[in-house]
C-alpha cells in the first residue's frame, strides 16, 4: 500500500487549512511571506477579536446595568401596587402610610439594584472570558467539564448556602422587611440591623443579636411595615357601667389623637405617632374576674408599643379619677363543714 503525501501550499502552512483568517490571507497576499502572514494572525487578528469581544461585553454590561437602574427607579417612584394604593386611599392615614412606604422604597430599590448588577456583571464577564480563551486555541472542554463537576460538588455540599441566597433574593424583591423594621422570625422578635443575601441580623429587646440564615426562614411577621396597630385591652369589674367605661376610654384616646395633631404642643406624650382616629371596639371577652374592653389605634411603624404604654397610663389615671375599678384575679372559696 502506497503512502499518500499531501502537499500544503504556503498559504495553508501560514494560515491553516480550517477557517483561515482573512487578515492572514490578506497579509500573505500583500507580502508573499509565510512568516509575516503567520505572525499577523497572532499580533493583529486575534488581538482585534479580543478587543471586539471585550467591547461587546462592556457594552452589554452597561446596557444591562442601565436597564436595572431604570427598574430600580421604577420601584422608587412606584413603591406599591396601584390597586393597593387605591384600596387605602379613602383612609385618613393614607398620606402618612404613603410617606412611610416611599421612605422604604429607596433602600429596597438600592439593595435589589446592587444584587442584580453584580449578577449581570459576573455572568457577562465570565462568558467574555471563555470566548477570549477560545480565541487563543485553548481547549475549553476540560475546563467546562471540570467546572461542571466542581459546581455539582459545591451544589451538594452547599445546598443551604444556595437556599439562603435564593431566599434572600426573593425577600428583597418582595420587600418582606427592611432595615429598622421590627420583625418576628422563628420565635425571635427584634429590630432588623442588617440584611444580606445569606443572613438577616436582628437585635431583640434585651440587646441580643440574632443571625438568622435566610433559607431557614419559613415565615416572618413584620410589626412595622407601613403602619401598625396599638391594641390596648383593659379589664374592668363586672359591676362597672360598661358604656360609661367605653365612653371614658374613647375620650382618653381622642385626647391623645388631638395632641398628635396639635402643632402647639410638640413632643407631648406620643405626639406624632397616631395616624388615624382611635376606635374603642367594646367588650373583647368575659374573663373570670373582669370584663375586658379593647381599644385599637393605628400608628406610625414601630410606634404601637409606645402608644400602648401611653394609653394604658392615661386610661388608668382616668379610671382612678372616675372610680372605675380595674380588678385583680379573685376567687371565692367556700368551706363545706364536715361531720
Amino acid at each position: 500500500m502506497k503512502a499518500v503525501t499531501v502537499q500544503f501550499s504556503d498559504v495553508d502552512q501560514a494560515c491553516g487549512i480550517d477557517d483561515p483568517s482573512r487578515v492572514c490571507l490578506k497579509v500573505h497576499e500583500w507580502t508573499g511571506n509565510e512568516t509575516v502572514a503567520g505572525m499577523s494572525e497572532w499580533f493583529i487578528d486575534r488581538p482585534v477579536r479580543v478587543i471586539v469581544i471585550a467591547a461587546v461585553a462592556w457594552t452589554l454590561n452597561r446596557i444591562a446595568r442601565r436597564t436595572i437602574s431604570l427598574l430600580s427607579d421604577g420601584i422608587r417612584s412606584t413603591p406599591s401596587h396601584p390597586r393597593l394604593r387605591a384600596l387605602r386611599a379613602a383612609g385618613p392615614g393614607a398620606p402618612t402610610i404613603d410617606r412611610a412606604e416611599a421612605a422604604r422604597a429607596p433602600a429596597r430599590a438600592e439593595a435589589i439594584e446592587s444584587v442584580l448588577k453584580s449578577v449581570v456583571s459576573v455572568v457577562v464577564m465570565s462568558l467574555a472570558t471563555l470566548l477570549i480563551l477560545g480565541e487563543f486555541d485553548i481547549n475549553l472542554a476540560p475546563l467546562i467539564a471540570g467546572a461542571g463537576i466542581v459546581g455539582i460538588a459545591i451544589g451538594f455540599g452547599a445546598q443551604s448556602v444556595v437556599s439562603d441566597f435564593l431566599s434572600g433574593m426573593f425577600m428583597l424583591i418582595e420587600d418582606q422587611y427592611g432595615i429598622g423594621d421590627v420583625i418576628e422570625i422563628e420565635g425571635v422578635t427584634g429590630e432588623v440591623e442588617s440584611i444580606s443575601l445569606r443572613t438577616t441580623k436582628l437585635r431583640d429587646i434585651s440587646g441580643t443579636v440574632w443571625h438568622v440564615p435566610n433559607g431557614a426562614i419559613r415565615k416572618v411577621g413584620n410589626h412595622s411595615q407601613l403602619w401598625s396597630n396599638a391594641v390596648v385591652d383593659i379589664g374592668v369589674s363586672y359591676d362597672t357601667d360598661l358604656r360609661a367605661a367605653i365612653a371614658l376610654m374613647n375620650d382618653v384616646a381622642d385626647g391623645l389623637w388631638t395632641e398628635t395633631h396639635d402643632a402647639n404642643e410638640p413632643g407631648k406624650g406620643a405626639t406624632g405617632d397616631i395616624i388615624e382616629d382611635p376606635v374603642v371596639l367594646g367588650v373583647q371577652r368575659l374573663d373570670d374576674s373582669a370584663v375586658v374592653l379593647r381599644l385599637v389605634v393605628k400608628t406610625d411603624p414601630s410606634a404601637q408599643w409606645r402608644v400602648e404604654r401611653e394609653l394604658r397610663l392615661r386610661v388608668k389615671e382616668a379610671f382612678d379619677d372616675a372610680g372605675i375599678e380595674i380588678p385583680f384575679p379573685q376567687r371565692t372559696v367556700r368551706i363545706v363543714p364536715t361531720d
